[in-house]
């Protein structure tokens, strides 16, 4: 999984020259809270009542990567990408 998510990363980050990823999960799935820290994701904050899962609002944490390549000035005379 992290071959595959850094993979996607770098994509995402070369290709759409995106300026920030973020990503949530449940706070008590610390496998995913591990392999996203690996990955360089830092920690934001938890947002409560995310999500219903299981017949309950979930909370979740909160993490981003800034993208340290980013490039403002293409940003700047293209705009964001498009779909």
């Amino acid at each position: 999984m992290q071959e595959a998510l850094a993979a996607c990363i770098g994509f995402l980050f070369r290709e759409f020259n995106l300026h920030r990823i973020q990503a949530a999960y449940r706070i008590e799935n610390t496998r995913s809270a591990r392999l996203l820290a690996r990955l360089g994701f830092e920690y934001i904050g938890v947002a409560r009542e995310y999500l219903f899962i299981d017949g309950a609002w979930r909370d979740h944490a909160l993490v981003a990567l800034n993208n340290p390549g980013f490039d403002s000035a293409a940003f700047a005379a293209t705009g964001p990408p498009s779909s």
